[in-house]
C-alpha cells in the first residue's frame, strides 16, 4: 500500500470502527518516508521490534469507535504485512540485507559473510 490512509481502511474492514481509530498507528509507522521516501524507509519500523514498539507509543491496544479494543500489535502486524509481501520480517532480515562500507566500522572492512540472501 503506498499511504498510511488506506492501511488506516483496511484496519476499519478487518477491525470495525473509523478510519481515525487507526491513522495515528498507520502514520507512526510510515513517518520513516521523512527521512527516505522510497520502500528502504520500512527498514526503520515494519519489523517486529516495530511491532513492539508501536506498543510502547500507543498502548497495548486502543479502543475503536465501536467500543472493541483492539491490539495494537494486530494493527501494526496488518500494515506491515500489507507492505511486506504478507510477512512481518525481523530487524535482522532488514540489516543483514545492508552491504557493509569501511566508514560503518571506524574505517576497517568488515569480512562479508557468504550465506543466504548474500550477494557476494
Amino acid at each position: 500500500m503506498t499511504h498510511p490512509i488506506f492501511h488506516a481502511k483496511s484496519s476499519v474492514r478487518r477491525f470495525g470502527g473509523r478510519v481515525e481509530d487507526y491513522q495515528p498507528i498507520h502514520d507512526w509507522l510510515d513517518a520513516t518516508k521523512e527521512t527516505f521516501c522510497d520502500f528502504r524507509h520500512r527498514a526503520l519500523r515494519h519489523h517486529a521490534q516495530g511491532v513492539f514498539e508501536a506498543e510502547r507509543v500507543f498502548g497495548a491496544a486502543v479502543r475503536n469507535s465501536d467500543g472493541r479494543m483492539i491490539p495494537t500489535r494486530y494493527i501494526a502486524e496488518q500494515h506491515i504485512k500489507e507492505d511486506c509481501g504478507g510477512m512481518v520480517p525481523s530487524v535482522t532480515d532488514w540489516l543483514s540485507r545492508i552491504r557493509p562500507e569501511s566508514w560503518m566500522s571506524r574505517g576497517y572492512a568488515l569480512p562479508i559473510e557468504e550465506g543466504p540472501g548474500r550477494d557476494v
